[in-house]
């Protein structure tokens, strides 16, 4: 399988090369981090209402003392798709003073 050389790309294929079946849904956790709780929280409180991502979790980063919302959504793992999806909610991040830290997917999880 062939990937574009980027960092999605690379992800993808190390993620291929894994085992993974990436023509079937799969859990891909979107990583956004914040400087202030508030303003994760209403990131939370905005992409809660979108269908897109219903499932996230607010963290603190005890080393940075970042804030880090995993926002969860269940696709197929395309390149093109993850890297919409991606463009998306950072740009909802942005507009709560957030940004992207990347994303992963954990295979097996249920």
């Amino acid at each position: 399988m062939q990937f574009p050389n980027d960092d999605n790309g690379e992800l993808l294929s190390e993620i291929a090369a894994a085992g993974v079946d990436l023509s079937q849904m799969q859990n891909i956790d979107f990583y956004i981090l914040f400087e202030q709780k508030q303003n994760a929280e209403r990131f939370i409180e905005t992409i809660g209402k979108d269908e897109l991502a219903p499932k996230t979790q607010l963290g603190k980063c005890p080393d940075t003392g970042v804030w880090e919302v995993l926002t969860t959504v269940t696709m197929v793992p395309a390149h093109e798709l993850l890297s919409q999806t991606e463009q998306y909610l950072e740009s909802i991040a942005n507009s709560h003073e957030g940004y992207g830290d990347g994303w992963g997917l954990m295979a097996g999880e249920e």
